[in-house]
């Protein structure tokens, strides 16, 4: 594998969507690109030797690519955090506010156990609103949180910042301005 793949390059930007003055970041464009897809898995395994992560928690609905397939790189099993509705069993929940609107995230109460290191990933972190709400899932679990890892970072809407103030540690993969 070539060690000059630009990740950010690889991502697709659409102006206007979801609303206008938003800028929206598709890794459709980079998960289709077979060296750029296993750069960022292979990237951010680098980061959480084997046998650190038990569990890898992937957000809904790009997370769960980017976070099942880290998590078999790392032999750590995968456990979704889904908005509501979607989960069949006993399950915590917690609601969240976005860059346009509020949502709540929900995982099964027997995701992960006490003491079990947990690692999130999403594929962007923008006002760290979700990733919040879902590391506090987690927590709630009684699980350990031992990161949280995004391929995009935006941040001028201060996410990282957010959470860094919450002492969570944060790994990301490449940065672009704006919404």
């Amino acid at each position: 594998m070539k060690g000059d793949i630009d990740i950010a390059a690889l991502i697709r930007s659409i102006p206007d969507f979801p609303k206008p003055g938003v800028t929206f970041r598709d890794i459709t464009t980079l998960l289709k690109d077979r060296a750029g897809f296993h750069r960022v898995i292979e990237t951010l395994a680098a980061g959480y030797p084997e046998g650190v992560v038990d569990k890898v928690a992937g957000v809904e609905s790009r997370g769960f690519i980017i976070g099942a397939a880290l998590a078999h790189r790392l032999r750590a099993g995968f456990v979704p955090v889904r908005k509501h509705g979607k989960l069949p069993a006993k399950r915590f929940g917690r609601d969240y506010a976005l860059e346009y609107g509020n949502d709540r995230l929900e995982i099964h109460c027997d995701a992960m156990g006490a003491g079990e290191a947990v690692l999130l990933v999403d594929d962007l972190l923008a006002t760290g609103g979700t990733a919040e709400a879902a590391l506090k899932l987690i927590e709630m679990t009684g699980a350990a949180v031992v990161g949280a890892a995004f391929v995009i970072d935006l941040p001028e809407l201060g996410g990282r910042a957010r959470l860094e103030r919450q002492e969570y540690s944060v790994r990301t993969l490449c940065t672009f301005p704006g919404h």
